[in-house]
């Protein structure tokens, strides 16, 4: 990018200015959202914690290692957190972290304009 000033014009590198920052982010956290079933995931855990199996049954098509993978994934980015009840028997229940919370208002958002963008059509 170039810049204008009274010394004549300039190259700047973009990557230190706010904007390209702030792109970035932005970049990164629509790269994670975007992988395949991820909003899913945290759209039901949006609605309380929940065990591995019954994640399972709510992702329709979803195998056992790619939802491990995810929410592994989701673990590692800080929007999940794993919880291990020793028992007996053990039960390990999944749950979003105040980050991972934090996006209860987009899925909102969200199901509000779906409301009323796509209402479901009566077959």
């Amino acid at each position: 990018m170039e810049v204008n000033t009274p010394g004549g014009t300039r190259a700047t590198d973009s990557s230190k200015s706010p904007a390209f920052s702030l792109l970035a982010s932005t970049a990164a956290a629509i790269d994670l959202l975007s992988r395949r079933w991820i909003l899913q995931v945290l759209y039901l855990l949006c609605q309380g914690e929940a065990r591995f199996s019954e994640l399972a049954r709510a992702v329709p098509g979803v195998s056992r290692r790619v939802l491990t993978e995810r929410l592994r994934e989701l673990a590692d980015q800080g929007l999940v957190r794993r919880v291990v009840d020793d028992g007996p028997p053990t039960r390990i229940t999944y749950c979003l972290t105040e980050q991972g919370a934090a996006l209860r208002s987009a899925f909102d958002h969200i199901d509000a304009w779906a409301a009323t963008h796509r209402p479901l059509h009566a077959s």
